[in-house]
Parts: structure tokens; C-alpha cells; sequence
């Protein structure tokens, strides 16, 4: 089949696994993020912040993938958020720092 990796960045912001087919996702907000995955793909973590999603329809593991991503996607500031693992996030300057 084929596999996606996610990664995500940040203080705080973590993954778990609810039984077989739920992730469960801390990102900030006031409240857990409860993502059900869809059937034809699993998901395995590691370290509370790699997800790795696998499955052999390569359009509905790259759907589930963005999906994951949409719910925070990177920061352009600080890169916080959740990525493609090989994504590279462009970072802008700050006002303190673009100011010098």
C-alpha cells in the first residue's frame, strides 16, 4: 500500500490513538480534536507526534492526510501546526526581528 507522514509542531500539541480507527489530537484549542479515520486507512503513532497514515487507495489516504493538516495547519511564523513530514514550512520574519 502507500503511507503518508505527518508530523506535528508545537508545545503542547499532541496525538493518541482511541481504539483502531480514531485519532485523538490536542492542537491548541480549548477542547481535544476527536478525527475518525475512514475505512482503508490506519494509523500508527510514535512519540505522541508522528502520525504515519497507511492504505492501499493512494486518493483517500492523501484526502485523510489533508484533512489532518487542515485542522492546524503550519504557522508561517513559529511553524507550529501539523505537516508533511517532508514538507518544508516557509518561515516569515517577525516585527522584532524584520525591524533591525
Amino acid at each position: 500500500g502507500f503511507e503518508r507522514k505527518l508530523d506535528i509542531v508545537g508545545i503542547g500539541y499532541r496525538a493518541q490513538m482511541q481504539g483502531k480507527a480514531t485519532i485523538q489530537l490536542a492542537l491548541g484549542y480549548s477542547h481535544p480534536v476527536i478525527f475518525p479515520l475512514p475505512d482503508g486507512v490506519t494509523a500508527e503513532i510514535e512519540k505522541q507526534v508522528a502520525i504515519t497514515l497507511r492504505g492501499a487507495d493512494k486518493a483517500l489516504l492523501g484526502q485523510t492526510a489533508a484533512k489532518l493538516r487542515a485542522l492546524r495547519k503550519p504557522d508561517p511564523y513559529k511553524g507550529k501546526g501539523v505537516k508533511y513530514a517532508d514538507e518544508v514550512i516557509r518561515r516569515k520574519v517577525g516585527k522584532k526581528a524584520g525591524a533591525k
